[in-house]
This record gives C-alpha cells, sequence and structure tokens, in this order.
C-alpha cells in the first residue's frame, strides 16, 4: 500500500546532512488552485526560502492546506506554475521529486492492525529497489526517527490502538525516516496538547536550523506561528495577503484583515516576536 507520504520522499537513501547541502528552490507564479469547477486560490505568487521554517496561516477555508497539495505535487493547478528549482514541478519524473519532499498530510490513513515499527518503516520505501532491501542505514533511520518523534516505547502497539495525539507523532516518525531535505507539514500539531505541541514544533526547528532542512508548516497557532517562523505566507479568501518575515507583517492591522479579530500585537517576553492579544469583547470591559 502506498500512501501520500511514501510518495513524497526521498528514495536515495542519503544521510539528511549531504541532503541538506542542496537545498531545493519552491517558488508559485500565478496560481489559481481548485477542485472541479470550485475555485479556493486566485493568482498566488510566492517564494519558499530554502533552508528557513516557513509557516502558512489564515483562517478556514482559505486555501492554507489547498496550497501545501499544490507545492508538493499533489494538486494541480487550474492554471499558474509551480517551479521547482526552476522548473514546472509537474515536468519532473515522479522518483526526482521524491527526492527533494516530503509530507505529511492532515489525515492519513494506516493498514489494520500494523504495529508503529512496521508503520515508520515504510518511511524507508523509497529506499528501497531490486538491488537495495533493508539495511543497517534502515534501521537506524527508523529508531533515530522514532527517538525525535518520542515514540519509540510504542514500537510494538499497534497504531489503531494508539490516542490521536500518539497516532500523530508516529506519522511525524515515518516522515522523519524519509530523511528528505524538504518537509510539509499541513496542521503537525493537531490532537497534540501542548507540551506536545512544543516538543514537536522544537523538533521542526532544531531540523531547520541543525541541519539546514527546508520546513513549511500549516499552522492555527498565530503566536507559535510568529515565535517558530522565519517565513510567514498569510491568506485570506484564497488570496495572498502578504509574505515575510514575522516582525516585519504580523501587525494588528493584518489580524484584523486576515482573520476579522481586533487584538493587540506586542512583544513576546520570552522571544521578542510578535504575540497577538485578542480583544475580546468581555476582555474589552475590564
Amino acid at each position: 500500500m502506498t500512501t501520500e507520504l511514501e510518495f513524497l520522499t526521498s528514495p536515495e537513501g542519503k544521510p539528511i546532512e549531504t541532503s541538506a547541502k542542496q537545498p531545493v528552490s519552491i517558488a508559485a507564479q500565478s496560481l489559481t488552485l481548485g477542485y472541479d469547477n470550485k475555485r479556493v486560490c486566485e493568482q498566488l505568487s510566492l517564494t519558499i526560502p530554502p533552508r528557513q521554517f516557513t509557516v502558512i496561516i489564515g483562517p478556514n477555508g482559505c486555501g492554507k492546506s489547498t496550497l501545501l497539495k499544490s507545492l508538493c505535487r499533489l494538486l494541480k493547478p487550474l492554471a499558474g506554475t509551480i517551479l521547482l528549482d526552476g522548473k514546472d514541478i509537474h515536468r519532473w519524473p515522479t522518483k526526482e521529486v521524491a527526492k527533494k519532499i516530503g509530507l505529511l498530510p492532515q489525515s492519513a490513513n494506516s493498514p489494520n492492525g500494523i504495529r508503529v515499527y512496521d508503520l515508520v518503516a515504510r518511511g524507508r520505501y523509497p529506499h528501497q529497489s531490486v538491488f537495495r532491501q533493508w539495511s543497517d542505514e534502515d534501521k537506524q533511520a527508523v529508531e533515530q526517527a522514532m527517538v525525535d518523534a518520542n515514540v519509540t516505547e510504542l514500537a510494538q502497539q499497534t497504531v489503531d490502538s494508539l490516542s490521536g495525539g500518539q497516532r500523530q507523532r508516529v506519522w511525524i516518525a515515518m516522515v522523519l525516516a524519509q530523511q528528505t531535505p524538504t518537509l510539509m507539514l499541513d496542521e503537525p500539531t493537531t490532537y497534540l496538547d501542548i507540551a506536545h505541541q512544543i516538543e514537536l514544533l522544537d523538533l521542526f526547528k532544531t531540523l531547520n536550523i541543525e541541519q539546514g532542512r527546508t520546513v513549511v508548516a500549516v499552522l492555527h497557532d498565530l503566536n507559535q506561528a510568529c515565535r517558530y517562523a522565519d517565513h510567514v505566507i498569510a491568506l485570506a479568501e484564497g488570496e495572498l495577503i502578504a509574505q515575510g518575515a514575522p516582525q516585519t507583517i504580523i501587525d494588528s492591522a493584518l489580524v484584523e484583515r486576515v482573520f476579522g479579530l481586533k487584538s493587540e500585537v506586542v512583544p513576546d517576553p520570552v522571544t521578542g516576536t510578535p504575540m497577538i492579544v485578542p480583544l475580546s469583547r468581555w476582555a474589552a470591559k475590564t
């Protein structure tokens, strides 16, 4: 069984340190995206900075996940082009795209009764061939990914016996086992409590800083986005509202324009990055 995650992973079998020295460039030119006859995004032009942590923000239904799928070649644009290293991504052979981009989708299905270890090991599937079967390198990659995602103790349990948060971490381990230089994560902190959210965001930031991986994530929490992102893409109603460093683009006017929410934006007392303080009608009376 081939999943989206298996499709979008590196079959090279190279350590990430080697892959990360060759970051890929990803850019969108005049994208129109949609399903059947329904248009979701119009005329999007943007660039994913290599070796940076990019976060896509916006209200529900604005096209965040649709954009991410398009950047991964899971969705063909109605108009416009996705450029991967300067070439239309749909002109690349599937294997070549798979060497560059790994995806954690918003939802993923696993075979009934599969063990955690075996699911994470499927992240190594693209590294296999007729002439190259399971190796010590594969074993090490799987074990390290399970340590990084904090699921080692779950190795022998079945995936369908786990909580939602545990399953999410197992799927993240599978992505990490694939060792691609670019990671695209669609709401990776879904189902996780705040402690595990921060743990995983710290992990993704570590992979970005220490291994040079390009990370692109869809996040709902604006303060987490501002704290972890080097680059923010803000969408609303299918349009690109702003893109750039959070310190440059995030202010109360942008929050109101994108989310329809009045707020105060103040420096985060820990990081100095923008911190959004919503102004509810009850808070305004005190």
